[in-house]
């Protein structure tokens, strides 16, 4: 299967403008997830609450950090990430001579995705040259059950958006913003409530944040003493387990 284009997804790239400048100490100090080591990983940029702003993907680039993130957010990624930047000499902006690609198979350049590797393949090219994949993708990660962008996630304690079992955050590496709140959910293991894919039929409209009526799909936000683990992906069914 050759790669498709995900039209709905655009860069971010993070520059040293000083070769004394560290892009990945800056980000590492805003960001839910360890970037200090492998990349690409899955993380997102919380507030102060620890409630969902932007979920992204951080790649390499050399010395660059990419954020592979919602096209019609990375802009406003952009001016977030620079609120923080203060005097330190990074350039933030939006990248469009680069593009994600992905396929449910591997291709040339493409690693797994790193929240779960049933999600297929993912990479970061110079050119879009091929066929659009959005619909294709957005069909293949909610039948795992895998919710994602703001318009799903919403605005809501990332823990919630099941951010511990797709691998979107570390408690070992250290303050970010949210830290402190997520930390203390994790550990009086507090997490009452949880995004979930469900049959539209099955939706609770005052708990939707997402509907798909082509795929009869939807994404709530429910109850976790709710939820039957028969019900759910394995992933999912062994995070609420533990």
């Amino acid at each position: 299967m050759s790669a498709t284009h995900l039209k709905n997804r655009a860069i971010v790239r993070l520059t040293a403008t000083d070769e004394n400048e560290d892009v990945r100490g800056f980000l590492q100090g805003l960001v839910t997830n360890d970037v200090s080591g492998a990349l690409p990983v899955y993380a997102a940029l919380l507030s102060a609450q620890g409630k969902a702003m932007f979920d992204f993907f951080v790649w390499s680039d050399g010395d660059d950090i990419l954020l592979d993130c919602e096209a019609e957010r990375a802009d406003d990624l952009a001016k977030r990430l620079s609120l923080y930047r203060l005097r330190r000499k990074i350039e933030i902006a939006r990248d469009d001579t680069v593009y994600v690609l992905w396929s449910k198979e591997h291709f040339d350049g493409a690693v797994l995705d790193p929240r779960l590797p049933e999600l297929g393949f993912r990479a970061i090219a110079e050119s879009p040259d091929a066929p659009d994949g959005d619909d294709e993708y957005r069909a293949h990660r909610l039948s795992l059950g895998v919710p994602e962008g703001a318009g799903e996630l919403g605005d809501i304690l990332w823990l919630e958006t099941n951010a511990v079992e797709l691998q979107g955050v570390s408690f070992s590496k250290g303050c970010y913003i949210g830290q402190e709140n997520t930390a203390r959910m994790n550990w009086r293991q507090k997490v009452n409530r949880r995004l979930v894919v469900v049959p539209l039929d099955q939706s609770e409209e005052k708990r939707r944040k997402a509907a798909y009526p082509e795929l009869d799909l939807a994404v709530d936000h429910l109850r976790v003493a709710d939820l039957d683990p028969a019900t759910l992906p394995d992933w999912q069914a062994a995070g609420i387990a533990e």
